[in-house]
């Protein structure tokens, strides 16, 4: 009874590694190019030159959710995220 248990431990615990590695080989797989929105494409011409775009993606928003914004609605949103950056670091900081 104690070699079955072993043998099935032992087969748990290789499956478990082959399953790990199966997804770490898919985290890295290429995915195919999508093709992007009209309004994540205008967002990007329009705040292409705003703090905060690198050169890698440049102006990154996949969702087009800034496509019909104005600049003052640009502005309080960026001012929301960084404040709400601001208030999760304290929390962390507090959880600590």
């Amino acid at each position: 009874k104690r070699v079955i248990i072993f043998l099935l431990q032992t087969l748990k615990m290789k499956f478990f590694v082959v399953a790990t590695l199966v997804a770490s080989a898919a985290a890295f797989a290429p995915v195919s190019e999508r093709a992007s929105s009209p309004t994540a494409i205008s967002a990007a011409n329009k705040f292409a030159s705003e703090l905060g775009a690198q050169a890698p993606l440049g102006f990154f928003d996949p969702m087009g959710f800034l496509g019909p914004e104005d600049d003052t609605q640009f502005q309080w949103l960026r001012e929301a995220e960084i404040k709400h950056g601001r208030i999760s670091m304290l929390a962390v900081v507090g959880y600590l």
